[in-house]
């Protein structure tokens, strides 16, 4: 734990007081080493808050409640004209050089700069961000829900509702169940009286297959039961960011169905499928980064369906923890235990 100085907010940059900041896998990839970023960097990428200033050409009022999301929209490159389905340009140039998408760091440690981590750096009480980095949110989102909707519920939903896009009577299986894949799993049972699917969860951990099923699971399998039985789904979401679990979804792919893999393994990784298998029986596999998501477009969707009561977010909260506790949710989370847990500032 450490003060930094941090900047007022330039043109089109605002203030946030940070109300709560989920740990998620892509927190604890830049600590393993598995994602190399720039260092000094301040971590967190999931997180909601309030507007405590703004600066010249931004539109939102003070204390208007956000949600921080970890991939900023410039709104004009060929990457933002996709509609979701690749990033932007600026903004992924932004993110690794550890920088904000208006340019430049406003974090010091000492004199010395410190780099944003995805233009959020939510793991503090206070972050200078960009206006695009953000989605306003009325009052009755609870923080912490708000905080989760910005990375597991764009990433995991965003991958069914942007990337497979599943139709009537669609087997939906997700494989790897952290919070990612439990928000993939909440969207997917979302869907099911419209859609009349079933819905199939894949765990190495017996204690998330349980819950899997309180969330919303028609059937729960381990990799070694799922293969056994020679289980296929026509939508395969891998959210675990390993390359058995993309293995392992892949092998479970049906004829004709998509695989959307939305983990984000070492990038020296390599994974081994049968080309032919793909061909012979007319399967995809798909990438998505962000569940393929426009934050302002799909943020608000997920609002409404928690509203009706049909995407209960909090669910994915698994604890809720003090900064000071940051280090051994880490280890938690390495441990592959809980779904969510949330900083909460007072």
């Amino acid at each position: 734990m450490d003060e930094l100085d941090l900047g007022a907010p330039g043109p089109g940059e605002l203030l946030v007081r940070i109300e709560a900041a989920g740990l998620c896998h892509s927190d604890l990839s830049v600590v393993d080493g598995n994602r190399v970023r720039p260092v000094p960097m301040l971590l967190g990428h999931e997180a909601a808050g309030r507007v405590e200033q703004a600066g010249s050409g931004t539109d939102l009022e003070i204390g208007q409640r956000v949600v921080m999301t970890f991939l900023p929209r410039c709104g004009n490159c060929a990457g933002c004209a996709t509609g979701g389905r690749t990033p932007c340009v600026p903004g992924s140039a932004a993110n690794n050089s550890g920088e904000l998408l208006t340019g430049g760091r406003r974090l010091r440690r000492r004199g010395e700069p410190v780099h944003h981590h995805l233009g959020v750096s939510g793991f503090a009480t206070h972050a200078v961000v960009d206006r695009r980095s953000v989605v306003p949110v009325d009052d009755d989102v609870p923080p912490e829900v708000a905080a989760v909707l910005g990375c597991a519920v764009l990433t995991g939903g965003g991958a069914l509702l942007n990337s497979a896009r599943p139709g009537p009577g669609d087997r939906i299986m997700v494989v790897g169940l952290g919070g990612v894949g439990m928000a993939a799993l909440l969207v997917a049972a979302s869907l099911r009286e419209e859609l009349g699917s079933t819905v199939i969860a894949v765990d190495t951990l017996p204690e998330k297959l349980a819950l899997a099923t309180d969330l919303g699971a028609d059937q729960v399998f381990t990799p070694a039961e799922l293969a056994e039985r020679d289980v296929r789904a026509d939508v395969v979401v891998e959210a675990a960011g390993n390359v058995r679990a993309f293995e392992t979804a892949v092998a479970a792919t049906a004829p004709g169905g998509a695989t959307v893999t939305v983990g984000l393994p070492n990038p020296e990784a390599r994974a081994s499928i049968s080309p032919l298998g793909l061909v012979a029986q007319g399967r995809s596999i798909v990438g998505s980064y962000l569940g393929s998501a426009v934050p302002e477009r799909d943020i608000p969707e997920y609002i409404g369906m928690w509203r009706e009561g049909r995407l209960p977010v909090e669910r994915l909260v698994s604890a809720r923890i003090r900064l000071e506790d940051i280090n051994a949710a880490m280890d938690e989370l390495a441990a592959g235990h809980g779904l969510r847990q949330v900083i909460v500032f007072d």
